[in-house]
């Protein structure tokens, strides 16, 4: 292994004092002054990444853009595989790629309604995993296309599992999220429990804790359509239940989802790395 030179860390002078940076479980959460990409780039330096996307029916419009920006920010100079989902292959842009890069089309049949493509994400992700993920990349990482990289997405990311803090309820009170609260879901939790307000969009680790977390994902969903209830956010509502009892071991700072048209900016923010790209919502998904 190459030397490695870097300042000491000051034990008496912690990265960031203006937010918190670890959970009570004792995983990080990450911002930015909290690592070092020099360091986390050295760790993960024989890693294969994977990137899961779903474009389907209009949402294919997203990838230009998505891929573009994907290849200036996300995991520069380590070896990624693209994984999109879509019911238009034909449709996919062809994005000049770096080396040790490559994009897999993985066509799917569209859904009627949008939840349900939301939904059978988990259940498409599950599949693939066990199918060939697990035998082609050591982490994945599932994100929403309708988005853009601002800057660095990278190594720091990395862990057995990870979750993304929704940028719509950062420092809420657990009292106001938008969990699901009917006992009869499988996505149930109640009013006093709760860590943070996990992104759909945004989650990932080992293809191993990926495939389980999917998978249950996937089930619940399943054992809910069979009691005739659908979770009020759909696979998110499910993806925070499991993160709930199965706690993530990093925790993405809203820097790795952020809303500037909804949210504008926060000094808490130092970066901008992942942003969603403006839309009407109503128009895309009908």
């Amino acid at each position: 292994m190459p030397r490695m030179l870097y300042s000491q860390a000051q034990l008496f002078k912690p990265p960031r004092v203006d937010v918190l940076v670890m959970t009570p479980w004792l995983a990080p959460i990450v911002w930015e002054g909290t690592f070092d990409p020099a360091i986390m780039d050295m760790q993960f330096r024989n890693a294969t990444i994977g990137l899961t996307i779903f474009a389907i029916k209009k949402y294919v419009v997203f990838l230009k853009l998505f891929l573009e920006t994907a290849e200036q920010h996300f995991m520069a100079g380590h070896r990624v595989t693209y994984y999109v989902f879509t019911d238009r292959p034909a449709d996919v842009p062809r994005v000049p790629l770096a080396p040790g890069r490559r994009l897999e089309v993985l066509e799917v049949p569209a859904s009627k309604r949008w939840q349900d493509v939301s939904m059978r994400r988990m259940e498409m992700i599950s599949h693939a995993c066990e199918q060939r993920f697990g035998h082609e990349v050591d982490y994945l990482v599932c994100m929403d296309v309708d988005m853009r990289f601002g800057a660095r997405v990278g190594t720091e990311i990395l862990a057995p599992l990870f979750g993304t803090l929704h940028p719509g309820f950062y420092g809420a009170a657990r009292g106001s999220f938008t969990y699901e609260r009917r006992p009869q879901s499988r996505a149930y939790i109640p009013k006093d429990e709760g860590d943070f307000y996990y992104a759909g969009g945004f989650f990932g680790g080992s293809v191993a804790e990926v495939q389980r977390l999917t998978t249950a994902c996937h089930q619940a969903t399943m054992a809910d359509k069979a009691n005739g209830i659908e979770a009020v956010w759909h696979d998110e509502s499910h993806l925070n239940r499991y993160l709930l009892y199965h706690k993530p071991a990093k925790v993405l700072s809203p820097e790795y989802l952020w809303d500037q048209q909804l949210l504008g900016t926060r000094p808490f923010l130092r970066k901008l790395r992942y942003l969603a790209v403006p839309k009407n919502h109503k128009e895309i998904r009908s």
